[in-house]
């Protein structure tokens, strides 16, 4: 121990009387200072100010969160956080803390949090001089034989001060008397007793009784006193006392001794003989009670015998006062001490107190950093009060001490909440006695999340299948996705990325469920117009930041036997009459029909058969092929007209077919025109030239289909090329609507169809749901918009201009052309439960040569 300052410095209500004691914990300074109060303080009594006398730094003292530990469960004192005064929580009796020890110290701990420090403090109890001296009874009763030669020695009852010091019992004093004087003794252990002196003879027949008044009187200032009124009774006979062998005994005892278990013996012996020489062994008077609970005394024998349960922790030494006397009839006594210490066993097993846990622990934690902060106590002495403690192997956490009884908990390794989300921590405290105790608590710690991990799929890609002509708004992909973080960083939200050759069109064909991830075909998909969809679909998770991970997804679109096949040649409209030389042989090929079908695969393989004609034997048609050619000779008797209808079928399933009809004519064959060609060349040199001319035909057929496609392609490639300019040109005005948008689609079925439809598309929050109005609206030029508008259904306002019923709408502006195929009109409602409001329609066209012309209505409140 290093003096602070040299020498002990007084404080208004406490001295310093201790020195700093450097000790290593957690890399601070752990210090050891004394204070001296006198007991019997009131609550509130000021000690000292231990952050001046440490020399902390008072600012910090709230935020270090500092308190106070006391190794008794009891808090005798607390510091002020904001003044740094130690002062008296609870009233402090230094006999009930310390009994007749010579020094009583209490011992404290001040711990401070953020750095973790412990300071320690010695609060030195002075005794003052609070208590009586007492005498175990009341009066005092002694026979004494007039035959008692002067000098004889009567021992007294010894009054008890629970004082030390100065403050304890110091003398005794005897009344005056003629008879008795009083000699006053220390033992061994530094105690006084008094006995009384026979000065000078009794006489039983001058004076029977006397009556004597011993005072004790203790050392304070000033001094207290406690009297006991002594009644003699002079007897006659009986000349000899009991004597013991030794005025002091010795022993030692375990703790966890057996009832029964000898203690020790005492012995005493009286010169008489007969009655007055047999001596019997009893408790003295001033015995505290426990003692007799504890302890059994044999009458004849004067052995000492366990009785009840010895606890060392309650006592660890007693005080046994043995009186013996004879069996005369003026019996005489002696009186020894036994000392008996118990010793300790260990029967304490560990007990762990958690001061502080921080949980949960980030799982990006360092590591060595503190989880928690254990104490741990044993109630034993020696080795039984050495404890270890220890956690299972395998965890990323070690337990270290730095400070006697103290353990913190730390990190060892990275944690990760996915692997291992929270620890149940069974902290084992082991004391060094044998056989050992142990205690285990366990201590819960939470491992709280980090965005560390992105959405995860099952796999990188998804090809979808679709059949065309699917209904609006299906669900055909459900993206399995999961995030392995906590609920909130796992929170998916899906979009779709408009980028690559198809930007523009993913928004039109399809939508991802922002929440769901289930992607839906907008509209129906066709495969004659587009195949194959690449699609990629962003799904972000809702950490911060946030993560995201990108998944490809092919939709491909599968081809129905939509579509009926179609007559290349002959052309539909066009002259198909062929001729037939009379006199044509078998197999003859008379001409070949073309067809074409729009789908693919099985669903555009066609077969050509002979539906109906005016003579069924004369004639055939290649299956396969198309080729109608004669199955028999030409005959003179055969009709000179004949009409085939061919049926071209597809092989879809159902089948779709179209039919074709040709007019054969059967002409004469004149010998004037046999005479300009060799025999037998002229009809091979015919069927020559056919055939050439067919295949030519054939061949400008699909020269001129194949442009045709190729030309439409490039119409529809410039369409869409000018919608998209045209969306991006007028998107600020053209699709800048606050909340839901309605889009009003008005598809014409053909350029031969007698009514205009309306399909309603209403959109809110990517969930889309369809309208089809039951009732067309008239067609109508342009000019005349007003009687379209006028001629369609009631809901064909409520859905699409917001009315409840049909309002009239009056066209107050006729349209100018802002861009090509862009229209422009103002809409003025003079229906009462509108309020006279007024929108502003824009119209425009996006014409498809394929199948259909659109035509899309955008609504806005102007």
């Amino acid at each position: 121990m290093v003096p602070a300052a040299g020498r002990s410095r007084r404080f208004s209500t406490g001295r310093v009387v201790g020195v700093l004691l450097l000790l290593g914990a957690w890399d601070s300074v752990s210090a050891l200072i004394s204070y001296e109060i006198p007991e019997e303080r009131a609550k509130g009594f000021r000690v000292g100010n231990v952050v001046v006398d440490l020399g902390l730094d008072l600012s910090s003292l709230l935020e270090r969160r500092l308190f106070v530990a006391s190794g008794t469960g009891r808090r005798f004192f607390e510091v002020n956080r904001e003044t740094g005064e130690m002062f008296v929580n609870e009233r402090l009796d230094r006999e009930e803390l310390c009994g007749t020890l010579p020094s009583c110290t209490v011992t404290l701990e001040l711990l401070m949090e953020k750095p973790l420090e412990l300071q320690r403090v010695e609060v030195v109890i002075q005794d003052v001089n609070d208590n009586d001296p007492a005498f175990p009874t009341n009066g005092m009763k002694l026979e004494i034989s007039e035959a008692m030669a002067p000098g004889a020695r009567f021992p007294l009852e010894s009054a008890h001060d629970p004082d030390v010091g100065i403050n304890s019992l110091q003398t005794y004093e005897l009344s005056a008397n003629e008879h008795f004087v009083l000699s006053v003794q220390t033992r061994e252990d530094g105690s006084k007793y008094a006995e009384l002196v026979l000065e000078e003879a009794l006489d039983r027949e001058h004076e029977r009784t006397l009556e004597l008044v011993l005072t004790a009187l203790d050392g304070g200032t000033p001094a207290r006193s406690a009297s006991l009124p002594i009644l003699i009774t002079v007897l006659d006979a009986n000349d000899n006392t009991p004597q013991f062998n030794h005025s002091l005994y010795r022993a030692s005892v375990r703790e966890d001794a057996a009832p029964g278990t000898p203690v020790v013996q005492v012995h005493a012996t009286d010169l008489d003989e007969g009655p007055n020489g047999e001596v019997i062994y009893s408790f003295g008077s001033h015995n505290r009670a426990r003692v007799r609970d504890l302890f059994s005394l044999d009458v004849v024998t004067g052995m000492l015998t366990i009785r009840g349960r010895l606890d060392f922790d309650d006592t660890k030494l007693y005080e046994i006062y043995i009186q013996a006397k004879d069996k005369g009839p003026n019996p005489e006594g002696a009186h020894c001490k036994v000392l008996v210490e118990v010793i300790d066993v260990n029967d304490n097993a560990p007990e762990i107190v958690v001061t502080s846990v921080y949980s949960p622990v980030p799982e990006d934690a360092l590591p060595g950093t503190v989880v928690a902060l254990l104490s741990v106590t044993d109630l034993d002495s020696g080795d039984n009060g050495l404890v270890r403690c220890e956690i299972p192997s395998g965890l990323p956490f070690s337990l270290t001490s730095s400070l006697k009884n103290y353990f913190t908990l730390t990190t060892s390794t990275s944690l990760d909440r996915e692997t291992v989300p929270e620890y149940n921590i069974s902290i084992i405290a082991r004391d060094a006695g044998s056989p050992p105790l142990s205690t285990v608590t366990t201590l819960r710690v939470q491992v709280s999340d980090i965005n560390d991990n992105p959405p995860q799929a099952t796999k990188p890609s998804y090809d979808v299948y679709v059949e065309e002509n699917n209904l609006a708004g299906i669900a055909i992909l459900n993206l399995s996705i999961w995030d392995p973080d906590a609920p909130n960083n796992a929170r998916l939200s899906f979009s779709l990325l408009d980028r690559g050759h198809q930007t523009g069109l993913v928004g039109r064909y399809f939508a991802l469920h922002p929440d769901s991830g289930v992607l839906s075909a907008l509209v129906p998909l066709d495969y004659e117009d587009q195949r194959e969809f690449e699609l990629t679909a962003h799904v972000s998770d809702g950490g911060s930041p946030p993560l995201s991970t990108n998944i490809s997804v092919n939709v491909f679109v599968m081809d129905r036997n939509d579509n009926a096949p179609q007559i290349l040649y002959p052309r539909p409209g066009q002259s198909s009459t062929q001729t037939l030389p009379r006199g044509s042989g078998a197999s003859h090929l008379l001409t070949r029909v073309v067809g074409w079908d729009a789908d693919a695969g099985h669903n555009a393989w066609l077969s050509y058969s002979l539906l109906g004609a005016s003579n069924q034997s004369l004639f055939t048609v290649g299956l396969r092929t198309g080729e109608v050619s004669t199955t028999r000779p030409v005959q003179d008797i055969d009709p000179a007209w004949h009409k085939l209808e061919i049926l071209v079928k597809d092989n879809g399933e159902p089948p779709l077919s179209t039919t074709v009809t040709l007019t054969v004519s059967v002409t004469e064959v004149f010998p004037d025109a046999k005479v300009e060609f060799p025999s037998g060349s002229a009809p091979q040199e015919q069927n020559k030239n056919l055939t050439f001319y067919l295949l030519l035909s054939v061949i400008l057929v699909s020269v001129g289909f194949a442009v045709t496609v190729l030309g439409v392609i490039i119409f529809r490639v410039y369409k869409w090329r000018k919608s998209r300019d045209l969306y991006s040109s007028s998107g600020t005005s053209l699709y800048r609507t606050p909340g839901p948008s309605l889009h009003v689609d008005a598809v014409r079925g053909g350029l031969m169809s007698p009514h205009l439809y309306h399909q309603v598309y209403l959109t809110t929050d990517s969930r889309r749901s369809d309208l089809l109005l039951k009732k067309p609206c008239a067609p109508s030029p342009m000019g005349s918009l007003q009687n379209t508008l006028r001629s369609c259904d009631p809901t064909f306002y409520r859905q699409v201009l917001g009315a409840e019923s049909a309002p009239p709408v009056q066209v107050r502006d006729s349209f100018s052309i802002n861009i090509p195929k862009l229209y422009t009109f103002k809409l003025l409602y003079d229906a009462p439960n509108l309020h006279n409001k007024s929108e502003e329609l824009r119209f425009y066209f996006i014409f498809s040569p394929w199948r259909k012309k659109r035509h899309s209505f955008g609504r806005w409140l102007a």
